[in-house]
């Protein structure tokens, strides 16, 4: 049996997230099939022909007399054939007469069964195709079938599920950034052009806009919807013209991206399917997306991923390792809608809450603590809201943190300052007394902060972090008598003497007394 867990506002959240295709659902469901001469060419039996053209007059009364019959057949269908427009229209029957009863999920697993016909193979070979339609509602209906039943997804089928998913969210959202930064440049090559011929105008409630710009957002979001409305209407007949037309009309990948995120939250409702989402590198891609600049819905839903997430928690203990806290409290601070900030602030009171381990929990603290989270807390603190959860979680949170500054140590402060990758001259690393007492402290857990150091030398563009690291390692090397050996055993010193060069005066001076502290015998 799955252990899910069900949330309000569910069906609401789903319309939301999938209009694009529910839009094309909509339209498919005003076709018609000729399923007479799919059964006169002998592509469909007598009797599966019967089930269907039933099912499309009358579908409550004759599934409630012929369920068993319903399943097999549109099992058969979805198996054996393979026209696009056919799938689709199948595919929509099927979505529909599960979201209608949570219950037919169990009809289809029990009768696939009976009939020794996996559930699963057809519809994951349906995420292979070109049609995006067939490919995100197959996925709609694999979810469905993963979470609404008794059966649990298998093992192999899940990881491939999982990757598919991840996949679609990592290209989607490349897609999406792509196609915003051309939209930009447009925008910005427009506006050059358009300069000092066009006055601001006003719309109707006096706020002033560029008639360029505006014009370009109209004729993009025309694009779209002529994009849209093409994609489903012209099934292609051969793979040349599935090329073309692919070329042609079809809806741009990002359009399904909260199709694809929706998918997700389903299934990470379930705690059998979270280990397996982690084990594919889940997490990772859900923080790479949210690190850019993605619209407030699919910040949502991935959010609402990493929520579900830290109910599990052995996975809430682990969760910062993939800086949760530091994008998070990025996104905290810049948005502007309320349910973002709701669902920001569960994940921050879970991850407080749920882990085992206090030392987890006050590590988390620390991490919103240095992340600049009580400030936004004050900052909510002043605002009224109508979800009472807000602002049980911002008093909650703000207490927490408030009693995890009061027992942070400097050497605290610092450890969690070095593993969020987010150095700057904060005053501990000025402090004398500080390093005289903690330099050694560097070499703990297998020289842990000092790795992290080496680490942002090597691989950060930003010119204040490495201008504190290469000072960090510089006083570290003079307060520590081994520190020199320690240093070249990792490495760090070639690394820091790369930066002599670097092209910011900053860096380069910092890099120039780290190294002569190297040099003192």
């Amino acid at each position: 049996m799955t252990t899910a867990l069900y949330l309000p506002e569910e069906n609401i959240d789903m319309i939301a997230a999938t209009s694009v295709l529910q839009q094309q659902a909509a339209d498919i469901r005003t076709k018609t099939i000729n399923w007479a001469s799919y059964m006169q060419s002998q592509m469909i039996s007598e009797e599966d022909y019967r089930a269907i053209s039933a099912l499309d007059k009358s579908r409550a009364a004759f599934l409630a007399q012929n369920s068993s019959q319903v399943v097999k057949t549109l099992l058969n269908l979805v198996s054996h054939l393979s026209k696009d427009s056919t799938i689709q229209y199948i595919l929509v029957l099927l979505d529909d007469l599960l979201q209608e009863d949570r219950s037919r999920v169990d009809l289809f697993h029990d009768t696939a069964g009976k009939l020794k016909q996996c559930i699963w193979g057809p519809f994951l070979n349906l995420l292979n195709r070109q049609d995006g339609f067939i490919v995100n509602m197959a996925s709609r209906i694999l979810a469905k079938f993963a979470c609404w039943g008794h059966e649990t997804m298998p093992k192999s089928d899940l990881n491939f599920y999982l990757q598919f998913l991840k996949d679609q969210l990592a290209s989607n959202s490349t897609s999406y950034l792509q196609e915003m930064a051309l939209l930009a440049k447009r925008t910005q090559t427009i506006l050059v052009h358009t300069h000092g011929l066009h006055g601001n105008s006003k719309d109707h409630h006096g706020n002033q806009y560029s008639p360029s710009l505006a014009q370009l957002q109209h004729q993009h979001e025309q694009e779209l919807v002529v994009s849209a409305n093409e994609s489903y209407r012209q099934v292609p007949n051969s793979s040349e013209q599935a090329h073309q037309q692919e070329s042609k009309c079809a809806i741009p990948n990002n359009e399904y991206i909260q199709s694809v995120a929706r998918c997700l939250q389903m299934m990470l409702r379930v705690d059998e399917y979270r280990f397996a989402f982690v084990g594919v590198d889940g997490i990772s891609t859900l923080i790479r997306i949210l690190s850019t600049r993605v619209n407030f819905q699919v910040q949502y839903q991935l959010i609402f991923c990493l929520w579900v997430l830290t109910f599990n928690p052995l996975l809430a203990a682990k969760m910062n390792k993939f800086s949760v806290i530091p994008i998070l409290a990025d996104i905290l601070s810049d948005c502007a809608k309320e349910k973002v900030t709701r669902i920001i602030l569960a994940v921050f009171r879970n991850l407080i809450e749920k882990p085992e381990d206090s030392s987890v929990a006050k590590d988390h603290c620390i991490a919103m603590v240095q992340c600049k989270v009580l400030k936004q807390l004050s900052i909510l603190e002043q605002r009224r809201f109508d979800d009472e959860d807000i602002t049980a979680d911002v008093e909650y949170l703000s207490e927490k943190l408030q009693n995890s500054v009061q027992d942070l140590s400097s050497f605290d402060e610092y450890a969690t300052e070095v593993r969020s990758g987010r150095l700057e001259w904060s005053p501990v690393h000025k402090s004398a007394k500080f390093w005289r007492e903690n330099a050694q402290r560097l070499n703990e857990k297998n020289y842990e902060l000092l790795r992290i150091l080496v680490h942002l030398l090597e691989t950060s563009k930003d010119a204040i972090i490495l201008s504190v690291a290469c000072f960090d390692i510089g006083e570290y090397v003079r307060h520590y008598p081994r520190g020199k050996h320690v240093l070249e055993q990792l490495g760090g010193k070639q690394i820091v003497m790369q930066h002599l060069g670097h092209e910011d005066p900053n860096v380069r001076y910092e890099a120039l007394l780290a190294v002569q502290k190297l040099m003192v015998l």
